[in-house]
């Protein structure tokens, strides 16, 4: 109100949406560093539990902080496999097409709807009460 810059610049709804989804990609990609450093430490963890402390040696598999580590690193693969290959084929495009589809899909079924509705329900025309009308009775008087 008492500022000397003037600050009604608003941003329009595709700037707002183009953020948005920089926003959503951008916390894909945290996710999936963050998912990558618990990786590590995590298989660092079980690399000194089992071979340096020995715990598991008695009721496991030997080695199985390997399979443990494999399992996960596929898990992790899987992970960024989501993030980076199928965000692309699946991305903000993919979404817009599904979406204008869908609403073509269901602008067809009301057009249809509508159709049926019409063909069920015939409402009497202008030409048909005139038709029917007793030429006798008159219009009821307007005060």
């Amino acid at each position: 109100m008492f500022s000397k810059t003037n600050k009604s610049e608003r941003i329009d709804s595709e700037q707002r949406e183009q953020y948005e989804y920089a926003r959503r990609r951008i916390k894909q990609k945290k996710r999936l560093m963050r998912h990558f450093i618990i990786f590590l430490v995590g298989s660092v963890f079980l690399i000194i539990l089992n071979p340096v402390l020995g715990y598991g040696n008695e009721f496991f598999i030997k080695d199985w902080f390997v399979w443990a580590i494999l399992i996960w690193a596929f898990l992790f693969l899987i992970h960024a496999f989501n993030v980076f290959i199928m965000n692309k084929f699946m991305g903000k495009e993919w979404e817009d097409r599904q979406l204008e589809k869908l609403k073509a899909q269901q602008a067809d079924r009301m057009s249809q709807l509508q159709k049926q509705v019409d063909k069920e329900v015939q409402l009497p025309s202008n030409s048909d009460l005139k038709k029917n009308q007793d030429p006798n009775l008159l219009p009821p008087d307007v005060e």
